[in-house]
């Protein structure tokens, strides 16, 4: 991070950005917003990338969504019905639903996507592993019959962040879900158009109202209720720097940062025309992933010498600063949650070099270099990873931190190659908390080998524990199985988890109706 006085400086003696965003004002008519990074995968299935789930919101719509209160309500449904041995869930489409060519929103559209989401995300493997049948009733209805109870249905269809099982066209849904979609494919029912004739990354994505979306009678909450589009325009520009971008939403020149630097939260504070709005309370986490596949890391004692050589305090210094915005927090599933434990971790992320080098030393280490990739272009990513190199040295290990702007390592993250063939063995990334709440969910808890997400772990006694969870309806029984499964992960490590963070988004102050939400929505948003 540069230094505050620093910041101050450059931007006092900083020329307009005037030039890069073609006006010297925001338009009355357009939402100009400068995201936390730039749009270059447009598919929110084939990648987690959270960009990418934040465009997949102004395009796509969901069967069920969940509100402010974490309950899941219907969204895109006129109504669901659970017959009486709980094995058949039948769901009935609202009217008027259609798709932004025109054509109508079916029954076979849902199924076909509810397919290619369950064999990508991990709560979705979860639930289709429990589907007997999606049948076609009629345009408007279709069932899912299971083959056991199962008591996270409606959870998993109205599952908030990434993957966000997107209702898509027939047709595009039946795109292999490890391949990516065609820009000229996203079309979706929800309340923004995509403008593919307009997209260039690099310099702004661009969304317009969708004249013909009907949204629900209910309030807007969160990711439930009416989206109601209220701007005609929404552009998210890509500018140089963080320097840059603050100073635009200081001239007025955009709307909205929605992650701006936290070292300089206090300058945009002072500002009348500027206000901070913190939309997600429960905030992020942290997360060092291994790629379990290729030495050094296909060694479990290996990764456990990482749980030893970190500790969470380094790393939220180095991106955070003010432990106004941070907390160290043990527990997996997230500080202040019913499933927070600090079990199995007691004596792990405290620095303890010795106790990493003498495991390195057990497990024959032979000084492997772990190519570690490095986020440079995000504010909240970048430092993470030096931090991470110094203290895996300093606990024994050799480190190879290879530079990348966020979607070139997004895409490398995907590649099962060996490290020294364009693979990789580690980069650093960051949860919504609502992504991580309990094992089924939290997808870096999946290790099912090659149905796992990138790192690929392969552990029969975690996958046991994830099954058990999710068939268990005792809240005392789910915590102890939470507790096992954050045990198991010390003992064959699938991540490390690094210290919950909060940010809020800088808004001009003649901007309202954002809505408190894990992820940036822009229905129901109005600007003055």
């Amino acid at each position: 991070m540069f230094s505050l006085r620093k910041s101050v400086a450059t931007m006092a003696a900083a020329a307009s950005v005037a030039g890069l965003l073609g006006a010297t004002t925001a338009s009355a008519e357009t939402l100009s917003v400068v995201m936390h990074s730039d749009l270059k995968i447009l598919d929110p299935i084939w990648t987690t990338a959270y960009i990418v789930r934040n465009h997949g919101y102004m395009v796509w719509d969901t069967l069920f969504a969940m509100d402010d209160k974490l309950e899941v309500k219907p969204q895109m449904l006129e109504k669901y019905e659970v017959s009486p041995d709980k094995l058949t869930y039948t769901f009935t489409l609202r009217d008027g639903l259609e798709w932004h060519d025109g054509k109508p929103v079916t029954s076979a559209d849902c199924i076909a996507s509810i397919k290619r989401w369950g064999a990508k995300d991990s709560m979705g493997q979860s639930l289709m592993a429990r589907v007997a049948e999606l049948k076609k009733v009629d345009d408007k209805t279709f069932t899912m019959v299971l083959k056991e109870p199962y008591g996270l249905v409606l959870q998993s269809l109205g599952k908030p962040s990434s993957n966000v099982p997107f209702m898509m066209p027939e047709r595009v849904a039946q795109t292999d879900p490890n391949t990516q979609i065609k820009p000229e494919d996203v079309i979706g029912s929800g309340p923004f158009v995509f403008k593919a004739d307009e997209w260039k990354p690099g310099e702004k994505t661009v969304y317009v109202k969708n004249a013909k979306y009907k949204p629900r009678s209910e309030p807007a909450s969160s990711f439930a209720g009416g989206k109601v589009a209220k701007v005609d325009r929404v552009e998210w520009r890509v500018l140089g720097d963080h320097q840059t971008a603050v100073n635009a939403l200081l001239n007025g020149e955009v709307d909205m940062l929605e992650s701006p630097p936290h070292d300089l939260l206090p300058v945009l504070a002072k500002d009348k025309n500027v206000k901070l709005f913190s939309g997600n309370p429960l905030g992020n986490q942290y997360t060092f992933r291994f790629n379990t596949l290729h030495k050094p890391f296909d060694n479990p004692k290996v990764r456990q010498a990482v749980l030893y050589a970190f500790n969470q305090k380094d790393f939220l210094d180095a991106v955070i600063g003010d432990a106004k915005w941070y907390k160290e927090c043990k527990a997996m599933f997230v500080c202040g949650t019913p499933l927070a434990t600090d079990k199995g971790w007691e004596d792990k992320l405290n620095s303890n070099f010795e106790k990493s080098k003498a495991l390195l030393k057990e497990a024959g280490y032979d000084g492997t270099p772990v190519v570690l990739m490095q986020s440079t272009d995000l504010a909240v990513l970048t430092n993470l990873a030096p931090v991470a190199k110094n203290l895996m040295e300093r606990g024994g290990f050799k480190v190879d931190m290879q530079s990348m702007d966020w979607q070139t390592l997004v895409s490398r993250r995907a590649k099962k190659d060996p490290p020294d063939k364009g693979g990789w063995n580690a980069f650093l990334t960051s949860w919504v908390a609502a992504d991580i709440l309990n094992p089924v969910m939290a997808g870096f808890f999946n290790a099912g080998c090659d149905k796992a997400m990138f790192g690929w772990p392969c552990d029969e006694q975690i996958q046991k524990l994830r099954d058990d969870f999710a068939k268990e309806t005792d809240p005392a029984k789910q915590k102890a199985i939470a507790e096992a499964v954050q045990v198991r992960v010390t003992e064959y490590p699938t991540h490390v988890h690094l210290g919950q963070w909060y940010s809020p988004m800088a808004l001009r102050s003649n901007v309202d109706g954002v809505l408190q939400a894990p992820a940036p929505v822009f229905w129901n948003v109005t600007k003055k």
